[in-house]
């Protein structure tokens, strides 16, 4: 393919709506989960420690799945382990609302996070392309189409049943829908021929630190602040995706059909506040954005676990959204300006300490869940999140 002629204007323009078209896919495929938990959990007869193992599964395979998707990127292009992860989601939800068997249910959900963590390394790869050859900062209208989808398939699931229409139908359609702009955009996606040609043009010159360099690195001061900082608020959201619908439904008495809600209102409001993230960070400062954002979330989710109510509920979802949407950004951001750490090692490690949240920690609010309440475990979110604003503020004195 003829570089200059796939990354003309129009093609570029192209590639980003299709990129931005993978990343609604991920975010309808994920969020399109959340109100099935606790379907799920009814159907297997599961209490909240089991749950939380079930849970895990598919952390594990999301994890286990990243490192290799970075070779698999390099080795076949980003278009091409996009589509391919989007498929395997697509094709493992509805079986994630049919299965009978909790060992067939696990396997499931480790083919379902490990599809979620190959598509994750390779969209947001592909989105750094574009964006150079875009020349403007596109990364937060991106991840704010992420969360349109989480939106959509937060509540489109429960909805279409609402209207009647059969829950393997209604399923069906939103897998179906996932498969058809998944391959509609494939050729919209640069492939990897191009992607190398961008990355010669856009490659930086840096000195690259020895095998032993960079493992030190791992565990530097800063890395490891900045990693588990991004672990509590990874958390958070992982939290609200795996337990807002099983806390709505049984602490707050809303119908299965809406348990969805919950995420939905998340969704919505870091959405918006995403889109508007680069103009909030230029117009305040990354500080102040991450321990506002922090306390912001902190009260409100505990505004959602204390509330006698549906909607205020609602509305701490909404005020935690709009806290955590701008937070990991500017930890990255933070973490490419680390003196004497090259971005290559510092992002990565971040990345995966930060993850671990997201994906592991819902697991550990199971537990929390079992022994105590699920409000217990959600309050513990609470804590973590003070304890970023805290730990930020300090962090920002010294560094």
């Amino acid at each position: 393919m003829n570089v200059n002629l796939a990354t003309s204007t129009a093609n570029v323009l192209k590639a980003r709506l299709a990129t931005q078209l993978i990343f609604f896919v991920c975010g309808l495929g994920m969020a399109s989960w959340a109100p099935m938990v606790p379907l799920a959990k009814d159907r297997l007869a599961l209490n909240d420690a089991h749950l939380g193992l079930l849970l895990l599964l598919l952390g594990a395979g999301a994890m286990l799945m990243m490192p290799t998707s970075g070779w698999l990127v390099s080795r076949f292009g980003s278009r091409l382990v996009m589509v391919c992860a989007a498929l395997v989601m697509a094709l493992t939800i509805p079986l994630l609302l049919l299965l009978l068997s909790t060992t067939a249910m696990a396997i499931t959900l480790f083919m379902f996070g490990s599809a979620i963590g190959a598509i994750d390394v390779a969209m947001n790869a592909h989105g750094v392309q574009v964006q150079n050859l875009y020349g403007k900062p596109i990364m937060s209208s991106l991840h704010g189409l992420f969360s349109v989808g989480g939106l959509f398939g937060s509540l489109g699931l429960g909805f279409l049943i609402k209207l009647g229409l059969n829950p393997v139908y209604a399923i069906g359609s939103i897998s179906l829908l996932m498969v058809i702009i998944s391959l509609t955009q494939y050729k919209q996606l640069f492939s990897v021929d191009v992607e190398q040609q961008i990355m010669a043009q856009f490659a930086t010159v840096e000195k690259k630190p020895t095998a032993g360099k960079q493992r030190f690195t791992w565990l530097h001061s800063s890395v490891i602040f900045l990693g588990l900082m991004c672990l509590a608020v990874f958390l958070a959201e992982g939290a609200i995706l795996d337990w807002s619908a099983i806390f709505l439904r049984d602490s707050k008495g809303i119908d299965p059909e809406f348990a969805g809600s919950g995420y939905a209102a998340f969704s919505v409001a870091m959405a918006t506040m995403r889109l508007a993230g680069d103009k909030l960070v230029t117009r305040l400062n990354g500080k102040t954005v991450v321990v506002g954002g922090s306390l912001l979330g902190a009260v409100g989710l505990a505004f959602a676990v204390l509330s006698p109510w549906v909607f205020g509920t609602l509305v701490g979802f909404v005020l935690l959204g709009l806290g955590a949407a701008n937070i990991v950004p500017i930890f990255f951001s933070a973490a490419g300006r680390l003196p004497g750490i090259s971005p290559t090692v510092s992002i990565p490690a971040i990345t995966t300490i930060g993850y671990t949240g997201l994906l592991a920690g819902p697991a550990l609010l199971g537990f929390i869940a079992y022994h105590f309440s699920l409000s217990i475990a959600l309050g513990f979110i609470v804590l973590l999140l003070v304890v970023v604003a805290l730990g930020y503020q300090v962090y920002g004195k010294t560094n």
